[in-house]
């Protein structure tokens, strides 16, 4: 299991695609989504489209809310209402989704099943369909946002080479931070373990240590996604780039640019080892 991608959700999404352009990271067209609310359920269209930074074997999803009136099969517009834009979420590669959903289900994490979804993506030859299986986590046991499992059917359509180069020079997803209260770290540590089949994928930390791993970030309400990162081939040079159009904020081992600066959720940069 790995990270397969981050999930940033916004209602501002031209300007949050924009800025994420700025930042050095090639996207691929907006792309909509289609998805079934059951397993056997019909594919209906989303409320959504998506841009997303690919890398080969893992992604950053800037998902936009563009249609308020389709359907939100995926239930994404009530977490916006409630918290904004912002990174609300992460998906886990998996080889087997049934097996995925088996072990979750026996955890009592899932009861979602083995879900469907699907979306047209544009290809040199002409327009084809990506499709991928999912399993959802619980929402009730996840009041941080979204997580699931993905099972890419047809991968050759997702990573195409053409959207692999990244002015910033990035190679792949550094990992997601997670800040919870203080008190609740360790059970937060140990649900992660079960989900992640006992991968640690998800950093995880309390509020009161917050500034010493993004200095200076103001915490939101908790439990939150506060940050997102890249690895890239060299930092001194992703950070020339970044800092063409917005500030960036020295952490250790590399540099990020705040929330605020980047749709509402931090960004940070690491150099590639």
């Amino acid at each position: 299991m790995h990270i397969d991608h981050t999930v940033f959700l916004t209602r501002q999404y031209a300007e949050t695609w924009r800025r994420y352009e700025e930042l050095g990271f090639t996207l691929s067209p907006p792309s909509r989504h289609f998805a079934s609310r059951t397993g056997d359920g019909e594919l209906v269209p989303s409320c959504t489209a998506n841009r997303c930074a690919y890398f080969g074997d893992s992604f950053l999803e800037l998902i936009g809310v563009v249609d308020e009136a389709a359907g939100d099969p995926w239930r994404v517009l009530p977490i916006l209402d409630a918290r904004g834009d912002g990174l609300h979420g992460c998906s886990f590669g998996v080889d087997d989704s049934e097996a995925a959903e088996r072990r979750l289900r026996e955890a009592g994490l899932s009861n979602s099943g083995v879900l469907k979804l699907q979306r047209d993506v544009e290809l040199p030859e002409g327009t084809r369909t990506a499709r991928f299986r999912s399993v959802h986590i619980r929402r009730d046991r996840t009041p941080e946002g979204i997580l699931h499992t993905a099972e890419h059917l047809t991968p050759e359509y997702v990573h195409q080479p053409r959207y692999l180069g990244h002015p910033n020079g990035a190679r792949g997803v550094a990992g997601i931070l997670l800040v919870v209260p203080d008190d609740e770290v360790g059970a937060y540590r140990d649900r992660y373990a079960v989900i992640t089949d006992a991968n640690q994928l998800v950093d995880v930390v309390g509020v009161s240590d917050l500034d010493a791993v993004l200095p200076g970030e103001i915490p939101k309400e908790l439990p939150f996604f506060a940050a997102h990162g890249v690895v890239v081939a060299d930092l001194a040079k992703a950070r020339k780039l970044v800092e063409e159009h917005v500030p960036a904020t020295t952490r250790a081992g590399g540099f990020f640019v705040r929330a605020e600066d980047a749709g509402g959720a931090a960004l940070y940069f690491e150099e590639a080892r």
